[in-house]
């Protein structure tokens, strides 16, 4: 898979880690220990569009969102987060 990073160009996959799904959001003010196990291990697995996060680890690290197709990991779109 080749990722357009906005920053450096069009890499390999390998360059990136992934982040996780983008706009996850803590459950800030919940001490409700179910809240917090569904944040760390709780994930959709779509098949179709999906926006992750992704650390430019061996370019110009730097986090980026990549909307991807999961059924053909053909990436539509890759921005610095908003």
């Amino acid at each position: 898979m080749r990722i357009p990073c906005p920053h450096c160009g069009e890499r390999s996959a390998g360059e990136f880690v992934t982040g996780g799904p983008a706009g996850l959001r803590r459950p800030e003010g919940s001490d409700r220990l179910e809240d917090w196990i569904a944040y760390a291990h709780e994930r959709d697995n779509p098949a179709g569009l999906h926006c992750e996060l992704f650390y430019h680890a061996y370019g110009c690290r730097n986090w980026i969102v990549v909307a991807r197709d999961t059924r053909s990991n053909a990436v539509l779109s890759a921005e610095p987060p908003a």
